[in-house]
């Protein structure tokens, strides 16, 4: 296998390795943001969205969805379109991505316990001062990083790029 293949699985990390990466960071002082996703087909949203995140912490540690957790998300019966892991190598090719650790429960509630980021990030369509858990645009787990001091933000779309729409232009 080539070298470079190599570098890319291995920023593909199980939550052990993951939250040990996270504490050397702390020690040296170095901030983490974290955001989460399916990211199905990366287009151009996508990756504006994470060199934006990127740009909050010293790392970016994205937490993605595994494929049972995106079928139970029900977005399209078709979907996820690509594997788990085809999608973590893709994301793993992005300079601005640090780790990626998958996730399989409903929510990324116990990843963001597990990992205490210092920034939790999602899209436009979330508020990041909402505080009412039942809000369709609440930010899973901001309570708990606001709890001991962390920052939540959210990041603006690039208009016309969301896999939904990629998808539906080929019908």
């Amino acid at each position: 296998m080539s070298q470079r293949l190599t570098n890319l699985q291995n920023k593909i990390l199980s939550w052990e390795e993951a939250q040990r990466r996270r504490n050397i960071w702390a020690v040296k002082g170095e901030t983490v943001a974290f955001t989460n996703g399916c990211f199905d087909i990366l287009h151009l949203g996508h990756v504006s969205y994470l060199a934006q995140a990127a740009d909050t912490a010293k790392h970016l540690i994205v937490a993605l969805n595994t494929d049972l957790s995106v079928k139970a998300l029900e977005k399209a019966p078709n979907r996820p379109i690509n594997s788990e892991m085809a999608r973590a190598m893709v994301l793993a090719a992005l300079s601005c991505v640090d780790n990626i650790v998958f996730f399989e429960q409903n929510t990324p509630l116990e990843i963001i316990e597990t990992l205490r980021p210092d920034i939790l990030l999602k899209g436009a369509d979330y508020n990041a001062e909402q505080t009412n858990p039942l809000a369709k645009d609440y930010i899973v787990g901001s309570d708990i990083v606001r709890a001991y001091g962390g920052r939540v933000q959210t990041i603006p779309f690039v208009e016309g790029y969301s896999t939904t729409g990629i998808l539906a232009k080929g019908n």
